[in-house]
């Protein structure tokens, strides 16, 4: 499992190894998914900043290839 430690220094330690993201629409917007590689549920989504039309990735999380 990934540790962030020592606190404050916005670092993480090693990769999250049970969950993967993907890019999804979001109202004409893109965004990114994180699922749950052991049951494939959706558990939360980074949506774009007001401003922005891309939202940021999930830190250490592995990204999926697209089908």
């Amino acid at each position: 499992m990934a540790t962030n430690k020592p606190v404050g220094d916005k670092a993480r330690k090693g990769a999250v190894k049970k969950r993967t993201q993907l890019k999804t629409k979001l109202g004409g917007a893109t965004a990114w998914t994180k699922r749950s590689k052991k049951s494939g549920e959706f558990m939360a989504v980074k949506k774009p900043a007001k401003k922005t039309k891309a939202a940021k990735k999930f830190k250490g999380v592995r990204r999926e290839k697209a089908l």
